[in-house]
């Protein structure tokens, strides 16, 4: 990961401040990685690097944020595999294989994390190499591609959501979930651009490359809802915990804000228009 040039010192002047970095991190923007914890109570400490160092409080959040994050993954590659040989071009088809492996490394690195939790992260890692279609833990998982368009719009708007989640967890207070974040998040680039570029050949081209026009709006007014759902719930006691632990830089409802200014010029650039907000919301 190459450094933010604006976090380069310049000759005779003292580096950024743990202060300045987390700011840096919380606008957005990336950092070269640090040893200290840059945010929450603990700032200025060094980050935790094993299971053993955490607060029974902090170990248990940890756990959930991992079983959820694998969970997504593993249900991803399950909604994807039947368009391995379906997708409409060879160079798709590809793409959806590179897709599947990234959503099935990204899952074992959760995996990894959780092992660190000796005999109850296994039990948790069993439980979800036995989860099946339908099964997961968000709705956004439980739902079928029917149509190409699907696989479009969920790889534009809920990989998205991912890559958020993703970047919350940069640097954050636990050494082993930070130094695993730079990959994945370069992993999942490739998702979003494929999504995007779906979604608007879709509508652009319409059958000339798949489907219609009409048909792109439709997987938007679908996967938008459950992709602005997937942040949780407003004003979320979890997330607060999160913040003050290190272990996330935003509560749930600033990143949805910043989600929702991202992909509100990439629809309207696909020539589709996003529903309000509050459209179709299972959680506000």
């Amino acid at each position: 990961m190459s450094a933010d040039p604006s976090q380069t010192p310049l000759p005779g002047t003292n580096p950024p401040s743990g202060p300045a970095l987390a700011k840096t991190l919380r606008e957005g923007g990336t950092i070269e990685p640090v040893r200290e914890i840059l945010w929450g109570d603990a700032a200025g400490v060094r980050k935790y690097e094993s299971a053993e160092e955490l607060t029974p409080e902090m170990r248990k959040l940890i756990i959930r944020l991992m079983v959820v994050q694998a969970d997504t993954e593993f249900a991803s590659i399950q909604q994807h595999r039947p368009w391995l040989d379906g997708a409409p071009t060879l160079e798709d088809r590809w793409i959806e294989a590179r897709i599947v492996a990234d959503e099935s490394r990204h899952g074992l690195q959760a995996c990894r994390i959780l092992r660190d939790f000796g005999e109850e992260g296994q039990q948790y890692i069993d439980d979800l190499l036995s989860k099946r279609e339908g099964q997961h833990k968000l709705d956004a998982f439980n739902m079928k591609f029917d149509r190409w368009s699907d696989v479009g719009a969920f790889t534009c708007f809920v990989d998205r959501v991912g890559v958020y989640q993703l970047r919350a967890f940069q640097e954050c207070a636990y050494g082993p979930l930070a130094r695993a974040m730079p990959l994945m998040l370069s992993e999942e680039q490739l998702h979003l651009n494929f999504g995007f570029s779906v979604l608007k050949r879709i509508s652009k081209d319409g059958p000339k490359y798949y489907g219609s026009k009409e048909e792109a709006q439709a997987a938007v007014h679908k996967w938008y809802p459950r992709a602005l759902d997937m942040f949780g719930h407003s004003h979320s006691e979890t997330s607060q915990k999160a913040i003050a632990m290190g272990l996330k830089r935003w509560t749930n409802e600033e990143a949805r804000a910043l989600y929702i200014k991202e992909v509100t010029p990439l629809v309207a650039s696909m020539g589709l228009e996003l529903p309000s907000p509050d459209f179709d919301r299972h959680i506000l």
